[in-house]
């Protein structure tokens, strides 16, 4: 996705919008910043991971042996435009991994910003601090892949290091970016009560009770035909964790259950913000307040 020209690393995605569609901010997941609201979602080609269950491999992997670089031109004015028209609160920077367009994404975030639109990215959380600190100003939120917690398997997997996504963890926390963190649970990669015990504990501990965790299914896709899918009792146990842990708000996802992506109050245990398949249905929380017992929801709500 770069070219050394003379000593110089050129961008070689910038401008060539491969993906861009409107999505319901719930299906990043972001479930609790602006919840209900809409982000229009873009991407290039291009990751820094090669993940064997890549859902998004098409472009996400985009082969050398093809010519050219695909997508359809689009300047930040254009991306900034489009939100506008479908009433999108956000801009997200999705798909493939977004700090591979880093210019690109940077540039749309800041005229997203003079525009009044918030900046999300949807990432495998493989970020340096500098280049981090650099957009931190204009990004409101993110939800970060955290697919295991074991340095050999997460490299099996994924090509890349866990420490260095854990520390890219708590720089976004350390930033006072909105972070959320997602796992998708894979059969005999990272379904151990062992493993996930220690996620939930390292969101717990190390970025706060009040981080969202997604806990997500796994569908055989790409080059990880060899593992089932996820269960639900293995999902149940996963949720049960994470409230061991003190998680306030943990979330199923790829499933077919009722209350999986319910955020429940931690003071009184009554549903706040209900949802069904990735689509806000209601919320009963006023100035980051349950409407039952008055207890703090953590969550960004439109004006906030």
């Amino acid at each position: 996705m770069r070219e050394n020209r003379g000593g110089i690393l050129y961008s070689l995605v910038y401008g060539q919008t491969i993906s861009e569609n409107v999505d319901p901010i719930e299906k990043k997941p972001l479930y609790h910043f602006h919840p209900g609201s809409r982000s229009l979602s873009i991407a290039t080609v291009g990751c820094n991971f090669h993940c064997l269950h890549c859902q998004n491999h098409e472009i996400s992997q985009w082969p050398h042996e093809r010519s050219g670089i695909p997508g359809t031109a689009m300047s930040p004015q254009d991306i900034v435009g489009h939100a506008k028209q479908s009433n999108s609160t956000s801009i997200a920077y999705t798909y493939t991994e977004p700090t591979i367009f880093f210019e690109y994404a940077y540039d749309t975030a800041v005229a997203a910003r003079v525009a009044g639109i918030k900046n999300v990215f949807v990432t495998n959380g493989y970020t340096t601090t500098g280049a981090l600190e650099e957009i931190a100003p204009y990004l409101d939120a993110a939800n970060v892949d955290l697919k295991g917690f074991s340095e050999r398997a997460y490299r099996e997997v994924t090509g890349a290091s866990l420490a260095g996504v854990l520390e890219c963890l708590k720089d976004y926390r350390r930033l006072g970016i909105w972070l959320e963190v997602t796992t998708l649970v894979i059969p005999g990669h990272n379904d151990s009560r062992d493993e996930l015990r220690r996620i939930a504990d390292f969101i717990s501990g190390e970025l706060g009770a009040e981080v969202p965790w997604h806990i997500s299914a796994f569908y055989p896709t790409y080059k990880m035909h060899d593992r089932p899918p996820t269960s639900l009792a293995t999902l149940l146990m996963a949720r049960e964790i994470g409230r061991e842990s003190g998680l306030h708000y943990v979330y199923l996802g790829n499933v077919n259950q009722a209350d999986a992506g319910d955020t429940i109050c931690p003071g009184c245990g009554q549903t706040v913000i209900r949802r069904r398949r990735l689509q806000f249905i209601e919320m009963a929380i006023s100035d980051q307040q349950c409407q039952y017992c008055q207890h703090a929801i953590a969550v960004v709500v439109l004006g906030t």
